[in-house]
């Protein structure tokens, strides 16, 4: 395959899925709101969102406060940001757009139909008036792209790098998931132990990333801080978790393997092995939020790694 169309492929499916994800974690922010908090409370979440994302000068260049309604257009409608929902979509469907002829049809017009909708739906004002559904939609076309890629597509190269850009996202959008509310405190502070035992965002946590019904399933228990992270970071059954996502990394580089891959094997290898062999009390030792981004940074170690070694482009 050529590495033009695998990087089309690769990051046509990494933007659907960071679309999916921003709208997880829009969405967690967006249940927070409902409980009651001061200013200062809530302020400090939306910079959360930023700073976990790493747009907090994006932002400022284009708004004085952090309110909810700048860093809900920020994030959900805003072109000049390209982590927003809407820079994903776009990115998706013109990254789908330029390997049209790899794509089934099926394929190809769930996709661009996704992103005609979503344009649709912001005109509407849905957005403001209603963001929750806006989220459940985006979540929705994205679980729709996955299964029209997994049911119509040939097996061949080009779906390896799409299973590989999906997973290689999620392990990164899941973490950040997992850190949003840890990013605007400092460490062993008292705000960080409050967040920790935070009941309710650990619910909502388990919710947006639909997990709750596997949490019951699996714990048959209160939800605890520990077994949320548990079953997010090492469950391997759990489809979202970064032990399940490096999995699907693996296995599809496996599958794509060349005479020039040893090393982004090993790596990706070596990141999955830490995680098998990690316990969930060693990880609240070291502190959550410094486990999270030492993980962020080995991830986005590894999509260069990736880039370098399959695509024409390094990671951006």
């Amino acid at each position: 395959m050529l590495s033009r169309t695998a990087d089309h492929l690769f990051w046509m499916a990494r933007y659907m899925e960071r679309a999916e994800n921003t709208a997880r974690m829009l969405d967690i922010n967006l249940k927070a709101l409902l409980l009651p908090q001061t200013a200062e409370q809530e302020a400090r979440a939306q910079r959360s969102v930023l700073r976990i994302s790493e747009l907090e000068t994006a932002f400022a260049q284009r708004y004085d406060e952090p309110t909810h309604e700048h860093v809900l257009h920020f994030m959900v409608a805003d072109s000049t940001n390209p982590s927003s929902i809407h820079s994903c979509l776009q990115a998706a469907r013109e990254n789908a757009r330029a390997v049209r002829g790899t794509l089934t049809t099926e394929w190809w017009e769930t996709i661009n139909d996704t992103w005609l909708e979503f344009n649709e739906r912001i005109a509407s004002g849905q957005a403001t008036h209603n963001p929750g559904a806006l989220f459940e939609w985006v979540k929705f076309r994205s679980h729709l792209s996955r299964g029209v890629t997994i049911g119509t597509a040939l097996q061949d190269d080009a779906f390896l790098f799409t299973q590989l850009g999906t997973y290689l996202e999620r392990a990164d959008n899941t973490a950040r998931i997992l850190d949003v509310r840890f990013a605007d405190v400092e460490p062993n502070s008292r705000d960080a132990a409050r967040q920790l035992e935070d009941f309710y965002y650990w619910t909502s946590i388990l919710s947006s990333v639909s997990a709750l019904e596997i949490y019951r399933k699996v714990y048959r228990d209160v939800v605890t801080p520990a077994r949320v992270v548990e079953l997010m970071i090492l469950n391997q059954q759990m489809p979202r978790s970064l032990l399940a996502s490096l999995e699907g990394v693996c296995t599809n580089l496996a599958m794509l393997r060349t005479s020039g891959s040893n090393q982004c094997e090993r790596f990706a290898g070596k990141l999955r092995a830490e995680l098998v062999y990690s316990d969930i009390r060693q990880i609240f030792e070291a502190g959550l939020h410094a486990y999270l981004t030492q993980f962020l940074a080995r991830v986005f170690e590894l999509g260069n790694l990736v880039a370098r070694t399959y695509l024409m482009l390094p990671v951006a």
